[in-house]
């Protein structure tokens, strides 16, 4: 029986590295989706160089996975596709996506909201626009500590 597929989506840094850091929880896209399950966060090559994200890495930790960039850094789940038709609701969702108010861009936005992110080993990867897959991806279950 085949490997399941994997897929990843491309974030820019220091983005990508917030969500899989867990300090952000959404990322904001133009297009919406149906994809739902674990998906691979991949460090965009070229990082956003807005100040917006940057004021955001506030750990060492961080801040060394925010200068990890062309590849995969690490996996999250989808668990939801949030619509923001205005934006007051876009503003309202800032705790969770960090972008400023006036990034809203009309008609709508869209949050690909994520729960249980975790870094992964970096496997440097060109990246693509939208969701692509990933060949060859084993991942096994997060470690848990037994209370």
């Amino acid at each position: 029986m085949p490997a399941p597929v994997w897929y990843a989506l491309s974030v820019k840094q220091p983005w990508a590295a917030l969500l899989v850091a867990g300090v952000k929880a959404v990322e904001v896209r133009t297009w919406d989706t149906r994809r739902r399950g674990p998906v691979l966060i991949h460090a965009a090559r070229n990082p956003d160089p807005r100040p917006d994200g940057w004021a955001h890495v506030t750990t060492p930790a961080v801040r060394r996975l925010a200068e990890t960039t062309g590849g995969i850094i690490g996996v999250a789940e989808l668990v939801d596709c949030v619509t923001y038709p205005t934006p007051d609701a876009f503003a309202a969702a800032a705790p969770r996506h960090l972008n400023p108010p006036a990034w809203f861009a009309p008609p709508r936005l869209f949050g690909f909201a994520f729960a249980h992110p975790r870094p992964l080993p970096f496997r440097p990867l060109p990246g693509k626009t939208f969701f692509f897959p990933v060949p060859g991806v084993i991942i096994t279950a997060p470690e848990t500590s037994e209370s």
